[in-house]
């Protein structure tokens, strides 16, 4: 028999009542968390329009210019300091969000908002090329754990409201709400229930109703279709899901490459030392290529007549733009990969429009339709969540009937991707994280492949309660990596016995988590899972 306050626990967990009170507290985590990106935003955007006048006042006069290395300076050494201050903050923060939902850390809700708030906001004033989005998550992730701690929620509540928080974050940061639900959820929870979608969708839309009062209701990227592709030119749409597959492919090697064969060598520097270089090259590509300074804003106003650009150009802006951010990403600096990621998929289209238009009969109004294409193509290969890509490309455009072609060119790039053996970006982040790649089982071998790791609670009366790991028939190429008992991390030994509302995480090949999954949920279903909550 389980324990009865055990059995309550599960009960409320599948209670109406919690499901109601999912939606409310969503939609307060909405706000608050809605209210900390939104200031983010305002705060970058004054960042960004200062370091613009600032350059261009540094081309002119010489104090200008010496004003501008002092503020690269001053903002290499504060960031430095405050990532020694609070580590949680380093990089983009999403693979923080997703250790945490896991409940493999536990991170400092007050520390993170202010580090991560000030960090993103000097990387912003002195140009690295790095994105809002991860940061936005992050905060928009703490700000549901504060309210979870306000509310004196469970472990297991609070994890759902920090879900909620990063699909407010990410709605707030792009201004598209059912992109930043469909992210918390296929990114972030990595599950799909009704309880989660209704309270995710509560918060995104909150935070955007907040977000549009102060920064207006259209978009960060805005690109208006003229008229859909004709299907006559659907070969055009297959070949550019392939080019998006395989450039999303490199460009998660050449990423991780470079953070841990170039950076990662650098051990022995303190992180000041590692963090000056893309401050370094900011400083010179100041000069040579302010066009590709800070996420890409400058970028977009380009593309707004990309008919105008030679192809040369869009050339080297997409490869110096992909140099650009890999520097500035691996070096740990806080920022984000999304906007440059979204960028990169708007100059590839524009480029791949351009040829288009000078090869074949193709007109010259359909380019921005591949710009649109290239977001959810480029989004699909590198993050690996393609149906977040697909809508992502549908709020930007508004256009019901690019959904056809998004969704080829996402599909294609997907499993393009995937063939190419290159690991999906934030899971690759994540298993670096919590130190668990190439982990090693001393009674199954190696967990070989691309890993996928996945969070099961131990259900009340389930087949694997009171038994110890030893006497449990795991699936093959599988291996439980942690136990969360009550907030409390578990080393799982064979000896170890599993209590009911243990979280255990799992870590699989992913070429067979199709098959493994249901063996695990079926091993950790609860009795009482299935029968009739009772009605609060």
């Amino acid at each position: 028999m389980p324990h009865a306050g055990a059995t309550g626990q599960v009960r409320r967990r599948f209670s109406r009542r919690l499901q109601i009170d999912m939606v409310w507290e969503g939609a307060l985590v909405g706000l608050v968390s809605g209210g900390i990106v939104t200031l983010y935003r305002l705060c970058l955007t004054k960042s960004e329009g200062f370091l613009r006048w600032l350059l261009f006042k540094a081309h002119q006069l010489p104090w200008a210019l010496v004003g501008f290395i002092a503020l690269l300076v001053a903002s290499c050494v504060i960031v430095a300091k405050l990532v020694d201050w609070e580590p949680y903050t380093q990089g983009s923060g999403i693979p923080q969000v997703d250790a945490e939902v896991m409940g493999r850390i536990d991170m400092p809700w007050h520390r993170v908002l202010l580090a991560k708030f000030t960090e993103g906001s000097l990387l912003t004033l002195s140009g690295l090329s790095l994105g809002r989005e991860g940061p936005s998550i992050q905060l928009g992730g703490m700000g549901g754990k504060a309210v979870s701690k306000l509310l004196k929620r469970g472990r297991g509540e609070e994890r759902l409201l920090i879900t909620c928080g990063a699909a407010a974050g990410m709605s707030t940061a792009f201004g598209a709400p059912l992109t930043g639900t469909l992210f918390a959820i296929e990114e972030i929870h990595k599950e799909f229930t009704p309880s989660l979608i209704v309270s995710a969708m509560a918060s995104a839309v909150t935070s955007d109703f907040l977000v549009s009062q102060v920064l207006g209701v259209e978009p960060v990227l805005r690109l208006n279709f003229f008229h859909e592709l004709p299907h006559g030119y659907y070969l055009y749409v297959v070949l550019f899901g392939i080019i998006c597959g395989v450039l999303g492919a490199l460009h998660n090697k050449g990423m991780f490459a470079c953070s841990e064969k170039v950076f990662g060598r650098m051990g022995k520097l303190p992180f000041m030392g590692r963090l000056a270089i893309p401050f370094a090259l900011t400083g010179v590509m100041a000069f040579l290529a302010p066009q590709l300074l800070c996420g890409g804003d400058a970028i977009v106003d380009l593309l707004k007549e990309p008919t105008h650009l030679p192809l040369l150009t869009l050339l080297g802006l997409l490869v110096g733009k992909y140099l650009f951010t890999t520097v500035c990403f691996s070096s740990g600096a806080p920022g984000g990969t999304l906007f440059p990621l979204c960028v990169m998929g708007m100059l590839l289209g524009a480029l791949y429009g351009s040829v288009l238009t000078n090869a074949t009969d193709l007109l010259t109004v359909y380019m921005i339709n591949f710009m649109a294409l290239g977001i959810g193509g480029i989004f699909a290969a590198v993050v690996r969540a393609p149906i977040t890509g697909v809508v992502l490309a549908f709020e930007l455009t508004g256009s019901m009937s690019a959904l056809l072609s998004v969704s080829i060119v996402a599909i294609i790039a997907y499993v393009v991707a995937n063939l190419l053996d290159a690991d999906p970006f934030y899971e690759h982040l994540l298993s670096n994280l919590l130190g668990v790649r190439n982990i090693r089982s001393k009674t199954r071998g190696t967990v070989a492949g691309e890993k996928s790791f996945h969070a099961y609670t131990v259900g009340a009366g389930s087949k694997v309660e009171g038994k110890t790991l030893a006497e449990i028939s795991w699936p093959e190429s599988s291996r439980i990596v942690t136990i969360d008992r009550a907030g409390v991390d578990v080393l799982p030994t064979g000896t170890t016995r599993l209590q009911a509302l243990d979280e255990i995480l799992v870590i699989m090949n992913a070429s067979e988590e199709d098959d493994i999954q249901p063996q695990i949920w079926e091993l950790c279903k609860s009795s009482l899972a299935t029968s009739r909550s009772p009605r609060q």
